[in-house]
């Protein structure tokens, strides 16, 4: 058994305090892992159904072999693992603006860890993912990629930062998918439910756009929560 509660690792970030906790939930008996910025939670290894949707649903949208993809966050590791699951990828850029993130993976601090880092597929960039979308030279010198997974914000409408608001109009989009080959698939994690306007204003975009609810168990509420999971594709 595990403590009963544990700081992993406490840094002070230019968008506020980064902590990694390790605690022991005393009605499913596992050790959770949860992330907070400041005194907002930003992620927990007890829900991650929706962020394994996330590369599952983007990825199932794109057809063909030896794909390219983009992980946009890298947070506890669970959409990157998702997508090295599909035999498919040829090559996974994880990039994520905290480089403690990524310091916690390479220091084998979080259980998915080692699947990351021991695959040869996977790389870890620490960048801006928002600014390397809105650059000419994108995520990789240029190179483009068959999907792109996004999972950083709350929600389009709930944003970490304000100054990735600009990402979420017709303008970001179309900057972010020149990134993509023809056919490629945006996919975006949303904590918020299927929002209509931003499902328009995805449609201006891309040639097909499905927002998917994905539904898991919360033992806390005793009941069921649910996220949602864009896929739009490129024409």
């Amino acid at each position: 058994m595990g403590l009963r509660f544990e700081e992993i690792d406490w840094r002070e970030t230019p968008i506020g305090a980064i902590s990694l906790r390790r605690r022991r939930d005393p009605v499913l008996d596992v050790d959770v892992f949860e992330v907070k910025l400041d005194d907002e939670y930003l992620m927990s290894s007890l829900f991650t159904v929706a962020e394994e949707k996330l590369a599952r649903l983007g990825l199932a949208a794109v057809s063909g072999s030896e794909l390219d993809v983009v992980v946009g966050g890298l947070g506890l590791g669970y959409t990157a693992r998702a997508a090295l699951e599909d035999s498919r990828v040829r090559s996974l850029l994880v990039v994520e603006g905290l480089g403690e993130v990524i310091e916690w993976h390479e220091r084998g601090l979080l259980p998915l860890a080692r699947d990351l880092t021991g695959d040869p597929r996977n790389r870890f960039a620490h960048g801006d993912f928002f600014a390397l979308a809105e650059s000419d030279e994108g995520f990789d010198a240029g190179r483009r990629f068959h999907a792109i997974l996004l999972d950083i914000d709350h929600s389009p409408q709930h944003v970490l930062d304000t100054g990735h608001a600009d990402f979420y109009t017709p303008d970001g989009l179309r900057r972010m998918a020149a990134h993509l080959h023809p056919g490629g698939v945006f996919a975006l994690w949303s904590d918020d439910p299927p929002h209509d306007a931003f499902t328009r204003t995805l449609a201006e975009v891309f040639d097909e756009v499905t927002p998917h609810v994905v539904t898991f168990d919360n033992h806390y509420t005793g009941g069921t929560s649910a996220n949602t999971v864009y896929v739009a594709t490129t024409p």
